[in-house]
Formats: structure tokens, C-alpha cells, sequence
């Protein structure tokens, strides 16, 4: 298989099991370098990361969601972290988390690290543009499985697609155009 035809998601994972054997990131070898690959990775992630939440959003909650973010920063232990959440009322009122898309880059760890409310550890290995939209497909996932555990630790009435009229009216509409 000709390197371009590996999926983006086999990459990832070469580049991680390759950094853990060579102990870098990007190359990199000092933890500051490697935080600054870090700092680039969550400038380049972010747009990505609004663009999940806000499908989620129009698709799922209705447009009844609330997109936050921290931007970078400095947790407790030393380590770095930026996360991108996705609130809204059902969610709150059933008292679970949001869904959450996390960079984290711990302080004892070689490289950083996405997750969500939910789901953890995926490597994370973006250093262009093209990177991260490469990671695409892979925060939708992390993304919809958070709302999929979030509805089991609530209720399938978190989720105003599936009770809203306006969202029975518009699925109804869909199917009826294919």
C-alpha cells in the first residue's frame, strides 16, 4: 500500500507508536518543543473541533446547544490542556456532562493526547492544516460516542432530535426527498 493510500487514522497511530519508540513528537525532543508542536496542534484542531459540535448541534440538539472553549492552558500538575464542549438543556437538566472534545497533553506523557467526556486516549499527531482536517472523522467519533455513553448514564430524552416534533418534521422531510 503506497504511503498516500494509508487512512489518516493508520498514520496516526504509525506516528504515535513511532514517537513511544524514539521517544519525540514531531521530532522533537525537549518537553518545550514538544509543547509548542501542542500549542500549533490546538490552533490547527479548532475549527475542526467547532465544526463536529456545531453538526451535532443543527443535526441533534436542535440548535439548542452552547459551544464553549477554553483555549490552552496550564492544569494543576504541570501539564497542558484545550477543550471545545457542547451543552444544552436536556443535557444540564439530566445533570450528565457535555459532550467535551479534549487536547491534553499530560505532564509525565511522551506526546499529546484527544478525548472526550467519555472516551479517552487517541494519539494526536497534527502539525498542518492538513492534519487537522484529517482528524475529521476521527473527532465525529469521539464526539458521537460521548453523546451515545452520555445517554446511557441519562436518558434517550437528552437528545432533542428524537423527541422534538420540529426533528420528526424534519427527518420525515428527508426521507420523503430521497
Amino acid at each position: 500500500m503506497s504511503e498516500s493510500a494509508i487512512p489518516a487514522y493508520i498514520t496516526s497511530l504509525i506516528r504515535h507508536f513511532e514517537d513511544l519508540r524514539d521517544g519525540t513528537h514531531g521530532g522533537s525532543t525537549s518537553r518545550k518543543d514538544k509543547e509548542a508542536h501542542f500549542e500549533k496542534a490546538v490552533q490547527l484542531l479548532a475549527p475542526i473541533a467547532h465544526q463536529v459540535l456545531a453538526e451535532m448541534n443543527a443535526s441533534l440538539l436542535l440548535d439548542t446547544g452552547q459551544l464553549t472553549e477554553t483555549g490552552l492552558r496550564r492544569t494543576e500538575n504541570g501539564g497542558l490542556n484545550a477543550s471545545w464542549a457542547l451543552s444544552w438543556p436536556e443535557q444540564r437538566a439530566a445533570g450528565v456532562e457535555p459532550i467535551v472534545l479534549q487536547a491534553h497533553f499530560g505532564v509525565g506523557f511522551n506526546h499529546p493526547h484527544l478525548r472526550g467526556t467519555t472516551v479517552r486516549d487517541w494519539p494526536l499527531n497534527v502539525f498542518s492544516d492538513e492534519d487537522a482536517a484529517s482528524q475529521l472523522s476521527i473527532l465525529r467519533a469521539i464526539a458521537s460516542s460521548d453523546l451515545h455513553n452520555l445517554v446511557y448514564r441519562a436518558d434517550y430524552r437528552i437528545v432533542p432530535a428524537v423527541t422534538g416534533s420540529r426533528a420528526t418534521n424534519s427527518i420525515r422531510d428527508k426521507v420523503a426527498t430521497k
